[in-house]
């Protein structure tokens, strides 16, 4: 099954990629690896802001990953990379703005996980870090970023 068809199975549309907030890339590909710049999470076309264990609870921090896994896939569908051509998802970093005693940065990038496994299956499954940072550009709740393993075009 292709991945769209996946996607389609799901019910999952992918967002329009998010334009650079900087100056950099949002994918580079590299050898075989494509790496992903941080994506910020968009809900229903909205940037979630706020801060986990503040004014973000942890359900919504879950939406949140997703919504980054979600623009992940979408930079790559916008660099020409065809989701049929990943092979692996490597590695995820997750960052979650949360005050200091929040401790389920690891719960909220599961959002991002779950989705990649749900896409992908065996392949979606990665090596990841979840941490706890002060604050994220505009006030994101979360960012994530990705590197991917790709087959050649």
């Amino acid at each position: 099954m292709s991945i769209n068809a996946r996607l389609n199975e799901l019910g999952i549309t992918l967002p329009k990629a998010a334009a650079p907030v900087a100056s950099y890339m949002p994918v580079v590909v590299y050898g075989d690896l494509a790496y992903v710049s941080g994506q910020l999470p968009f809900v229903d076309g909205n940037l979630v802001t706020g801060r986990l264990g503040e004014d973000v609870n942890l359900d919504r921090g879950i939406a949140a990953a997703r919504a980054c896994g979600l623009m992940i896939l979408a930079q790559l569908v916008e660099a020409q990379i065809s989701l049929d051509r990943v092979q692996r998802i490597v590695k995820l970093g997750a960052f979650v703005n949360s005050v200091p005693n929040f401790t389920d940065q690891p719960k909220v990038a599961n959002g991002t996980s779950d989705l990649m496994a749900e896409v992908f299956g065996d392949i979606g499954r990665h090596a990841r870090s979840a941490v706890g940072v002060p604050v994220l550009p505009l006030n994101a709740a979360v960012e994530v970023d990705a590197i991917i393993a790709v087959s050649s075009a």
